[in-house]
């Protein structure tokens, strides 16, 4: 084992970080697709002054900062920068714009709002100022690519850095069932025992090499962050992540691990498939990922092309790390489970009739632990999401195997998993439903091989209505789009029908009906 206990057990993420440049300051820390390099030491010390600068423009402990930045240093900087000065910090994924967006700063009252000014020809502090026009206190917009806020650390000496790992220091927000989105709340301390959990099941130490091609804003940045300070071992950060630019650049720094998903390993699976016989990455050790589910026929492509293991794992927002596969589990372990629960992360199976499930026995998953968040920002929310033990109800069904494997078969939650991302069915819905073509509508996820699952909308046509008017496809998207829903939640099927299927008493929409049909349809 490379993981040290007495990483794992640092209070904050901060402590986190002064203890990995105290132990291991000229190591490698981030390196990022350019070529540009933070060794442990260089990250420490940025990341203070970058918090002596937010402290000068009046962050502080306790402040409210909301920020929606792609994958730059800047960006983990600036994270790391807050969570230093003790502020709440509520990361928001990049591609995601007005709705979205303008939700999160009102929901979290904002005081600052992180930006990357014009990237990827969009205006993101226009879109603020606009979202915040009728604010009687706006917040403070930062644009942190163009000037990354630096100052004299001697100006924290009145800014101790927090102590208090249980202090609520991150929210999240995640879609669920309805189609508002839900605040998680994470502490420090919550973070580092998920990122704890993944060093161990990883086995990683200061040999390896890991990528960052996903989301930062994502609650696997910190996991995934916390898990290269645990364990010792740097990565390399992609703003954008592009197969046949990134692979070199990953051969090049001598990766040991990537992933990310479902979706990166068919990535992977298509640039080695160019010339078979050159192994892309020939650094490579293992991937791993998450976030969807993994066919067990793509472990054993990988396995069969690459000749390395995928640990592949089962986390979600409101608990980063659940279980993972571990590169000392079996072949046949890896390709059809998300491995054992994590360390220190209690998991039972409560059957339909309320006991606890044994082996084998199918049920709701249930979780207790250190790594599980602290409730959402709705209190109501919170209480419907613990049962009376205290235990937290995820929504997915499956069961423990008796070799303590667990294999996910369902869920209770009416939320669609695409690329690890979850879309609430819900929010699509409620768009659709007011377009005029549209009687009812029903949004499902398809199984998909790319994607883990697509988004299907199956829409109920108009009583009376002329099948030559239907809703198209293009209609769809543009009408999704003028209602600003981020593109990656609109669906990629639609299917027209004269009545939707339905049960004989309160006449609901019988979606279990819709997959089994739709999934035995053939789909491009």
């Amino acid at each position: 084992m490379n993981v040290t206990e007495d990483f794992a057990d640092a209070g904050t993420l901060w402590e986190l970080v002064e203890m990995r440049a105290a132990a291991t300051p000229d190591a490698l820390l981030l390196i990022d697709e350019s070529g540009r390099t933070l060794t442990c030491q260089e990250f420490r010390d940025r990341a203070e002054r970058v918090a002596a600068g937010f402290a000068a423009l009046g962050v502080q402990a306790g402040s409210r900062v909301t920020w929606e930045l792609p994958n730059r240093p800047e960006t983990v900087i600036a994270s790391f920068a807050l969570a230093r000065l003790g502020a709440v910090q509520n990361p928001i994924l990049h591609f995601y714009r007005h709705k979205e967006v303008g939700y999160a700063i009102r929901a979290t009252s904002a005081e600052f709002v992180l930006v990357p000014g014009t990237w990827n020809g969009f205006d993101f502090a226009g879109m603020v100022d606009e979202l915040t026009a009728d604010l009687d206190a706006k917040p403070v917009v930062i644009d942190v690519f163009a000037d990354l806020p630096d100052a004299d650390p001697a100006g924290l000496a009145d800014a101790p850095a927090p102590t208090d790992g249980d202090e609520i220091r991150w929210i999240y927000f995640t879609s669920g069932t309805t189609s508002d989105p839900k605040g998680v709340r994470h502490t420090d301390r919550t973070l580092i025992t998920g990122a704890n959990g993944l060093a161990v099941a990883l086995d990683m130490s200061g040999d390896d090499v890991g990528s960052i091609a996903f989301p930062f804003s994502h609650i696997a940045g910190p996991d995934y962050f916390g898990t290269m300070l645990i364990a010792g071992f740097p990565a390399v950060l992609f703003e954008a992540f592009v197969p046949a630019t990134a692979i070199p650049v990953l051969a090049q720094n001598g990766v040991t691990m990537v992933g990310g998903g479902t979706a990166f390993y068919q990535m992977y699976l298509g640039e080695q498939r160019k010339d078979p016989a050159t192994p892309i990455i020939p650094t490579l050790r293992k991937m791993s990922g998450g976030g969807a589910p993994m066919p067990p026929e793509i472990y054993e492509e990988i396995k069969r092309e690459f000749g390395v293991k995928t640990c592949h794992g089962y986390g979600m927002t409101e608990c980063p790390m659940i279980c993972e596969g571990s590169p000392h589990d079996t072949d046949e372990q890896l390709a059809n489970t998300v491995g054992k629960p994590v360390v220190g992360l209690e998991m039972r199976i409560v059957k339909d009739d309320g006991t606890v499930g044994g082996p084998d026995e199918d049920g709701e998953v249930r979780l207790k632990g250190p790594m599980v968040f602290q409730g959402y920002t709705d209190p109501a929310a919170t209480a419907e999401a613990f049962d009376d033990d205290g235990w937290f109800r995820t929504g997915d069904l499956g069961h423990i195997r008796p070799d303590g494997h667990v294999v996910l078969t369902g869920r209770l939650k009416d939320v669609i998993i695409r690329k690890g991302e979850n879309i609430s069915a819900g929010e699509i819905e409620n768009i659709l439903y007011s377009h005029p073509k549209v009687g009812d509508i029903a949004v499902i996820g398809l199984a998909d091989r790319e994607r883990g699952e697509r988004v299907c909308a199956v829409v109920e046509r108009v009583a009376d209505a002329d099948p030559a008017d239907d809703l198209t496809f293009d209609e769809m998207v543009a009408y999704l789009g003028e209602h600003q829903l981020a593109r990656f939640k609109t669906p990629e099927q639609l299917e027209v029908v004269d009545a939707l299927p339905r049960n004989e008493t309160l006449r609901k929409i019988l979606k279990f009906k819709l997959r089994e049909e739709y999934a035995a349809k053939p789909w491009p």
